[in-house]
C-alpha cells in the first residue's frame, strides 16, 4: 500500500488557550510601554513648542536691530492653544499689543494643542511664568530696542534696562507630568536661552531653568 506523502496528521493551527495567553501577554506588554511612550511623545512636543518659542524671541530681536525700532514678540492663550506673533511695538505705554495685531488672527502662530504655558508657582511663591504680562486678556510679551536689548517700554535704551525685564515663558504639557520647558532672557544685553525641569530649583527658587 503506497503511503500519501501529502497526509500530514500535525495539528498546524493554534488552540484557544494559545490564542488567549497570547492576547495577555500583548496587552501586560503594551500596559507596561504606554505610559514611556506616551511621556516621550509629551517630551517631544515641549521641546518643539520651547524651538518654536526661542525662535520667535530671537526673530523679534532681530527685526529690532534691522529697523532701529522698537519690536516684540507677543504670546496668549486661544480656545486653549498657545499663540504667538512677532510685531513692531506700539509707542504708548498702555497698550500692551497694538489692536491691530491682537484682532488679525492670520498673524498669529500657534503651539500644538497639548502645550499649555504653565502658570503654577514656585517654591517662593512666585510664577513660574515670569515675562511681563496684561491680566485681561492674558497675554505675555517681550520687547526688544533697536539694539536687541529687552526693555520695559518703547523708548528705553540698554542703559535702562532693569531686570525686570528678565523672565521666562515656562511650558509645560496638558497631560500633566513633571517634564517642562522653558525659554528665558538670562542678561540685560539679550542673551536669550533654554532650559528645563531639574530636581532641585535654582537661586530664584524656579526649576525650570
Amino acid at each position: 500500500m503506497k503511503k500519501n506523502i501529502f497526509h500530514n496528521d500535525s495539528n498546524s493551527g493554534f488552540t484557544l488557550i494559545e490564542i488567549l495567553v497570547s492576547i495577555v501577554i500583548i496587552g501586560i506588554l503594551a500596559g507596561i510601554s504606554a505610559p514611556s511612550w506616551l511621556g516621550f511623545v509629551d517630551t517631544q512636543r515641549l521641546k518643539t513648542a520651547q524651538d518654536e518659542v526661542y525662535l520667535a524671541m530671537r526673530q523679534a530681536q532681530s527685526q529690532a536691530t534691522k529697523n532701529k525700532l522698537t519690536w516684540q514678540v507677543s504670546f496668549r492663550e486661544q480656545n486653549g492653544i498657545v499663540q504667538w506673533a512677532v510685531h513692531q511695538a506700539e509707542a504708548k505705554p498702555e497698550v500692551f499689543i497694538p489692536n491691530a495685531i491682537s484682532t488679525n488672527n492670520d498673524l498669529w502662530q500657534k503651539l500644538d494643542p497639548n502645550i499649555q504655558i504653565d502658570k503654577n508657582k514656585n517654591n517662593k511663591g512666585e510664577d513660574e511664568t515670569t515675562l511681563p504680562t496684561q491680566t485681561s486678556p492674558k497675554a505675555w510679551r517681550v520687547l526688544f530696542n533697536y539694539q536687541g536689548c529687552p526693555i520695559y517700554k518703547v523708548g528705553d535704551e540698554c542703559t535702562q534696562t532693569s531686570l525686570k525685564t528678565l523672565g521666562q515663558l515656562t511650558l509645560s504639557s496638558k497631560n500633566g507630568g513633571q517634564k517642562k520647558r522653558c525659554v528665558y532672557i538670562s542678561t540685560i544685553l539679550g542673551a536669550i536661552r533654554i532650559g528645563k525641569e531639574h530636581d532641585t530649583a535654582n537661586s530664584n527658587g524656579r526649576y525650570c531653568y
